[in-house]
């Protein structure tokens, strides 16, 4: 997708003979993504009989499963899920987006390590 609007950009200064500094403008709005791209980060997350561990390019975490006391799944209103790891003291640790698996797999698989899940559909807030 970078590459298209790149290309369209070009064209739009060579064939339309738009606006250099305006195409500039537009362009450096997909630097970001540009630099995601060429970063390449990677994001694991893993469940086992003992832990819950996840790793994103700036965050790592390792949580014994006996210091969790629920999983809890919020759907936003995109109808993506975040995923929040909520302790007995009711500590609330959100997992990064990017190590998020999809809940459909991980909340069966929270069940059969015996830890409790909780969904909440659509909520704005927590």
């Amino acid at each position: 997708m970078l590459v298209l609007i790149w290309v369209a950009l070009f064209a739009a200064y060579f064939l339309l003979d738009a606006s250099a500094v305006v195409l500039a403008i537009l362009g450096a709005f997909t630097l970001p993504a540009a630099f995601e791209l060429a970063a390449n980060p990677t994001a694991t997350f893993s469940l086992d009989d003992n832990t819950i561990r996840w790793e994103t390019g700036r965050q790592e975490a390792s949580i014994a499963l006996s210091e969790v006391d629920h999983l809890r799944f919020d759907t936003r209103l995109d109808m993506s899920v975040r995923l929040t790891v909520v302790r007995p003291s009711g500590v609330k640790i959100r997992v990064p987006v990017q190590a998020t698996p999809p809940h459909a797999i991980l909340e069966p698989l929270a069940k059969d390590a015996g830890v409790q899940t909780q969904r909440h559909h659509f909520s704005l807030l927590g």
